[in-house]
C-alpha cells in the first residue's frame, strides 16, 4: 500500500515460510500510534498504555528538534489475507516496533541564500509534510524564523480550522507550514496572491503540481522532480539548489535594470533630437542634412545602448525591494526622467546652435562664422 499524504503511512505485505503474512508499516509516528495497540520491547510484546505512548511521543519530539526526520515502524502478523486489502483492514491493531531518525541536511550555502533572499525583500517559507518540530528546527537553522518561534509555525490541522477569509488575514504571521496536504499548499499560494504578492513555489512531487500551477512562478526540480511537477512548472532547476533561485533573481534584476537604462537613454536622446528638429523648423533655422541625422543616430543610439545592455550588476541591487505586480520599464522615475532629460537635451542643443550662428555676427572674420557653424553641427552630433 503506497504512501499517501493524507494518512502519511505506507505498508508492505510479505508471505512468511510458515504460511502467515507479515504486515510492515512505516510513516509519521503520531499517525502510526493511532493504529497501534501493542508495543514490542526486548523481544516481548505487551499492550501499549498511556505511559508508553507518552514516551514514544517524547522521543519523537526530541529527535525532531534536532532537525531529524523521524519515521515510526510497526508490524503485525496475519494468518490469511482479507478479501479487501486497504488501510482499514491492514493498518490497524499494529505492534509498535520503534523510531528511526534520519538527517536530511540542508546545503551549506542554503543559509546564506535565505539571508540574501530576505535582504532582497523576498520572504522564504517552508511548506512540508514533516513533523512540526522538525520543520521548526530546520527553519531556525536556516534563519527563516527565530529559533523557538512557535507563533510562526502552523500545521495542516490548524490550518483546516481557519476559513479562507481568516487565513488570508493571518497568512503573513506564518513562515513554516508542517504536516500539510496538497490542498493546503494551494490555499497558501492563493492567500498570498490575494494579498497582492507575487508567489514562487518549488516542488518535486505529483502532489505539488496543483500548487505549482497556481503559483505565479512554479519552480520544478530537475533531478528529483517528477515529470508531472516539471510539466506544471514555469521553470526547472537543473541542480535542485535553492541558492540558484536567488542567483536567478539577481540576474533578472540586472537584466531589467539594463533594459530600463537602455530605454531611458534611447527615448530621451531621440526626444531631444525630435524637439531640436521641430524647433529649428518652427524658427526657420537651417536644418541638418540627412547625412547629419543618420550620423547622429548611428553614434548616439547604437554603441551606447549596447554598452548599457551588457553593463554588470550594480552594487546593492539585491538590497532593493521587489518591483511588484504593477511595475513596468517606466516605473521608478524612468518615465519622468525620459521627458525632462529629452527636453533638457533639446534645449541645450538649440542653445549651442543659436550661439554658434549668432556669435560670429559681431566679428568681421568670415572664417570664424564658418568655423562656428561647423562647431554647432558637431556639437549637435
Amino acid at each position: 500500500m503506497p504512501f499517501d499524504s493524507e494518512r502519511k503511512l505506507m505498508s508492505t505485505i510479505h508471505q512468511l515460510p510458515d504460511g502467515r503474512y507479515l504486515v510492515a508499516t512505516k510513516g509519521a509516528p503520531d499517525q502510526l500510534l493511532k493504529r497501534t495497540t501493542q508495543l514490542a520491547v526486548g523481544g516481548e510484546v505487551h499492550e501499549m498504555n498511556a505511559a508508553d505512548e507518552a514516551t514514544i511521543l517524547r522521543e519523537n519530539t526530541g529527535m525532531a528538534k534536532q532537525a531529524l526526520r523521524v519515521l515510526g515502524a510497526a508490524y503485525k502478523y496475519l494468518d490469511t489475507l482479507p478479501d479487501s486489502v486497504n488501510s482499514d483492514t491492514i493498518e490497524q491493531d499494529l505492534i509498535f516496533a520503534g523510531l528511526v531518525g534520519m538527517i536530511d541536511p540542508e546545503r551549506p550555502e542554503a543559509a546564506k541564500a535565505v539571508a540574501d533572499a530576505k535582504a532582497a525583500g523576498i520572504r522564504p517559507l517552508i511548506i512540508t509534510g514533516d513533523h512540526q518540530d522538525t520543520a521548526e528546527a530546520i527553519a531556525g537553522r536556516l534563519g527563516i524564523i527565530a529559533p523557538g518561534d512557535d507563533a510562526a509555525v502552523i500545521t495542516g490541522a490548524e490550518l483546516d480550522k481557519q476559513s479562507d477569509e481568516e487565513f488570508e488575514k493571518n497568512v503573513d504571521k506564518y513562515s513554516v507550514y508542517a504536516r500539510v496536504a496538497p490542498e493546503h499548499k494551494v490555499r497558501i499560494v492563493n492567500a498570498w496572491q490575494k494579498r497582492g504578492k507575487v508567489v514562487a513555489m518549488t516542488g518535486d512531487g505529483v502532489n505539488d503540481a496543483p500548487a505549482l500551477k497556481a503559483a505565479d512562478i512554479g519552480i520544478g526540480m530537475g533531478i528529483t522532480g517528477t515529470e508531472v511537477s516539471k510539466g506544471a512548472s514555469d521553470m526547472v532547476l537543473a541542480d535542485d539548489n535553492f541558492s540558484t533561485i536567488v542567483i536567478a533573481v539577481e540576474e533578472g534584476r540586472k537584466v531589467f535594470s539594463n533594459i530600463q537604462k537602455a530605454i531611458q537613454y534611447l527615448l530621451s536622446a531621440n526626444l531631444g533630437e525630435v524637439l531640436t528638429l521641430f524647433m529649428m523648423t518652427m524658427l526657420g533655422w537651417d536644418l541638418l542634412a540627412p547625412v547629419h541625422i543618420l550620423w547622429i543616430n548611428l553614434v548616439t543610439d547604437t554603441f551606447p545602448a549596447i554598452a548599457l545592455g551588457v553593463e554588470p550588476t550594480e552594487p546593492g541591487i539585491m538590497k532593493q525591494k521587489p518591483r511588484g505586480r504593477k511595475s513596468n520599464f517606466f516605473t521608478g522615475g524612468v518615465g519622468q526622467a525620459v521627458i525632462w532629460q529629452g527636453i533638457l537635451e533639446g534645449l541645450l542643443t538649440l542653445g549651442v546652435y543659436f550661439i554658434a550662428i549668432t556669435w560670429p555676427i559681431h566679428t568681421t572674420n568670415a572664417a570664424i562664422h564658418a568655423d562656428a557653424l561647423t562647431m554647432a553641427y558637431a556639437t549637435l552630433g
